[in-house]
């Protein structure tokens, strides 16, 4: 396999100097973007992401002791106000 050589390097693999890793990393998102595109993209970087918090803390928070009725409910509620607005 024939590697090609960016004009101002000497090696395939990017040479003698390093790069710091946040140049590396705009470059790799640049290519990332022109050759797959930006919703691509972003699905390829996501699946590396670590999330973070609590979740199981976050939910017992944010719906405590609803009963799934009460759920559908209160997104029915929400969903009539969003579109009732102007």
């Amino acid at each position: 396999m024939q590697h090609r050589l960016h004009p101002a390097r000497k090696y395939p693999y990017g040479g003698s100097k390093t790069k710091p890793l946040a140049e590396v990393t705009q470059n790799a998102m640049r290519v990332l973007c022109r050759e797959i595109g930006l919703v691509d993209t972003i699905r390829f970087v996501g699946q590396f992401t670590v999330g973070y918090g609590d979740y199981t803390a976050e939910r017992d928070d944010l719906f405590g002791n609803m009963t799934l009725e009460a759920m559908i409910a209160e997104i029915k509620l929400r969903q009539g106000q969003a579109t009732a607005q102007p």
